[in-house]
């Protein structure tokens, strides 16, 4: 069974930055892909950042230039930088791990507000 564990999220200001970390049970590269997805209140979840094992990157449009998403092999752990935050990115952020089937972690919070 593989469990990712987030955290990172909180409270932060417009124009504010915060970091996610994932963390996998097991090594990153058994899974063709991972990455971050969010889903805000009445809203269906959607994908914010990924990468697949040979390292090619996918960002939604609204957070280029202002997400990097990366990655410790070592680790096995996958980062989200925010940076230039909107009220806009508030909602629960999620990691997931892709092979022939999805794996979850348990969400983690992230409001911007003033």
């Amino acid at each position: 069974q593989v469990q990712l564990v987030e955290s990172g999220g909180g409270l932060v200001q417009p124009g504010g930055s915060l970091r996610l970390s994932c963390a996998a049970s097991r090594s990153i590269f058994s899974f063709d892909a991972m990455g971050w997805y969010r889903q805000a209140p009445g809203k269906q979840r959607e994908l914010v950042a990924t990468f697949t094992s040979g390292g090619t990157t996918n960002y939604r449009d609204s957070v280029k230039g202002r997400f990097t998403i990366s990655r410790d092999n070592a680790e096995n752990t996958v980062y989200l930088q925010m940076n230039m935050l909107k009220p806009e990115d508030t909602a629960v952020y999620y990691c997931n791990a892709h092979t022939y089937i999805n794996y979850w972690g348990q969400g983690t919070q992230v409001t911007v507000s003033s």
